[in-house]
């Protein structure tokens, strides 16, 4: 059965998530640790016992989830689960970085100093209150992209994340955004609402921020990864450590392709998928992308203990 590793984004942070992992396995906690100082503050206590509010600000939420994903990582290592023995790790939007950290080719105190720089950038490429996001449900990717462009009348609306053949993002300006609601509505979408995001990513209007990245990115070593990485913005798999960094330079701005990266995995063979990390998400879109994959989600110690009982030995 082959098997790839996905990992969460933004949207998937919860008070005390990862707390249990840190606790039953000290390789977990010594991953909190070290993001706490990379940081030069105590981002584990504010997952652990902050305010929802303060742990869903961008700059804080992107560097928690990859610890919260890392330190499940290091959990199933410690049961004899490798990244190695997976065909291809993944990652929705700042997920990215936790695959690549976990296949190796981000060290964890750099992927957590990129991320708090990411979604500092992010937060501030748009000022609050002009930039809004969008779900569209009951719209296929054509279908999305139509209504982006009719709603659009000269200012920033487009399609942001591909996550299923019925749900597609939208970002842009907000009145532009606001716009594109109506007319899916109109246009028959079974739901569209705007999100409860402080930006909007993964648009034209994030290229401030791809700036900041590329100038960070570039003060970073990155390494080939263990195993391959479908990237968001290509959905095809990547080794190179030049073509990942101008990649996660790209997703700034570009669009998740998600629905295309699990089918690239799928064609390549991957049967099964297991989340690293907080919530279940990305197993749900998996399941409405490929109806026979298996998912498994991987973000508690029980968790951990099942999923290494699974893998073949």
């Amino acid at each position: 059965m082959s098997r790839a590793f996905i990992f969460p984004g933004q949207g998937a942070q919860a008070i005390g998530m990862g707390q249990a992992l840190a606790e039953a396995y000290p390789a977990a906690r010594a991953v909190f640790d070290e993001v706490d100082e990379a940081l030069g503050e105590p981002l584990s206590r504010l997952i652990w016992e902050g305010e929802a509010e303060t742990l869903t600000l961008t700059e804080n939420a992107q560097p928690a989830l990859m610890a919260t994903s890392l330190a499940a990582m290091r959990a199933l290592e410690a049961e004899g689960v490798s990244v190695a023995d997976a065909a291809f790790v993944a990652g929705h939007s700042l997920g990215e970085y936790s695959a690549l950290t976990a296949a190796g080719a981000l060290g964890v105190a750099d992927a957590a100093r990129l991320l708090r720089t990411r979604g500092r950038a992010m937060q501030q490429a748009v000022p609050v209150g002009e930039g809004a996001m969008a779900a569209l449900l009951g719209l296929d990717l054509e279908g999305a992209r139509a209504v982006a462009e009719e709603a659009a009348e000269g200012e920033v609306c487009a399609a942001a994340n591909d996550n299923d053949p019925g749900q597609v993002v939208i970002s842009g300006h907000r009145a532009a955004v606001e716009r594109a609601v109506e007319i899916a509505k109109a246009k028959g979408a079974k739901r569209a609402m705007l999100l409860p995001v402080s930006a909007p990513f993964h648009c034209a209007l994030m290229a401030p921020a791809a700036e900041v990245m590329a100038e960070a990115l570039e003060a970073v070593e990155i390494a080939a990864p263990r195993v391959p990485l479908v990237a968001n913005v290509t959905a095809a798999s990547v080794q190179e450590p030049a073509e990942i960094r101008r990649l996660l330079v790209e997703q700034v701005t570009g669009a998740v392709r998600w629905r295309e990266s699990v089918a690239t995995m799928v064609e390549s063979g991957v049967t099964e998928f297991w989340e690293i990390g907080a919530g279940k998400a990305l197993s749900g879109m998996v399941r409405r992308i490929h109806r026979p994959a298996a998912t498994r989600a991987v973000g508690t110690p029980d968790d951990v203990v099942a999923a290494a009982e699974a893998a073949p030995a």
